[in-house]
């Protein structure tokens, strides 16, 4: 019974392994071009955030770990520090992933040098509902230009209110209420946990 099953099945279990070995293959040749664009993205996100940056320094050889709202560990990737030609810092930035209404979204938020306030953030990846909860990353949207200028503290979220007001209170995307609480509830996960740890690293 085995021998007929082998003799009936072999062109599949071959293509299977070829397929896979393939797949293997693929993964293994995109990977290093994908890190490549995603490193490139996050600059070019930073860079338009942390004016007069003439590079990105990494923080750290391992990513820092913080506490996710449930007490869960999280890394902090791309943690680095903005500086002049000088090699003056003049600005921070980090990735900063949440839970969104339709998937993950992944910000680069990007702070001043003191690590007082908040120079805005961009969109690295997110799956939010085109017309609505995807205005995150429009970056001349209200919802997104109302962060530069507001204190690195702790966020409220409102459904009212005025956006050419910078500070703690921000207000919602009408019809994306809920995509609009994960990115301030991203921003509350890592502001105030990134700059403990950039303290006790003696670099702020």
């Amino acid at each position: 019974m085995i021998k007929n099953f082998i003799e009936k099945s072999w062109l599949l279990i071959v293509a299977s392994l070829a397929f896979g070995l393939l797949l293997a293959g693929t993964n293994e040749y995109l990977d290093p071009l994908i890190k490549e664009q995603q490193a490139k993205k996050f600059s070019d996100l930073a860079g338009a955030m942390v004016e007069g940056a003439a590079d990105f320094q990494t923080v750290s050889d391992k990513p820092i770990k913080i506490k996710s709202a449930k007490g869960k560990d999280i890394e902090v990737k791309s943690l680095k520090r903005g500086v002049d030609e000088a090699g003056n810092t003049i600005g921070w930035a980090f990735e900063a992933v949440g839970s969104g209404f339709a998937d993950k979204i992944k910000l680069v938020i990007a702070v001043d040098a003191k690590f007082e306030t908040i120079k805005g953030f961009g969109v690295l990846s997110s799956n939010e509902t085109p017309g609505f909860g995807d205005k995150i990353g429009k970056k001349n949207h209200k919802f997104v230009t109302q962060f530069p200028g507001t204190p690195a503290e702790e966020l409220t979220l409102s459904k009212i209110g005025d956006y050419g007001n910078p500070d703690v209170e921000i207000i919602a995307i009408s019809g994306a209420t809920v995509t609009s609480d994960a990115v301030v509830s991203i921003f509350n996960t890592y502001i105030s946990q990134v700059k403990a740890v950039l303290k006790e690293k003696g670099l702020l």
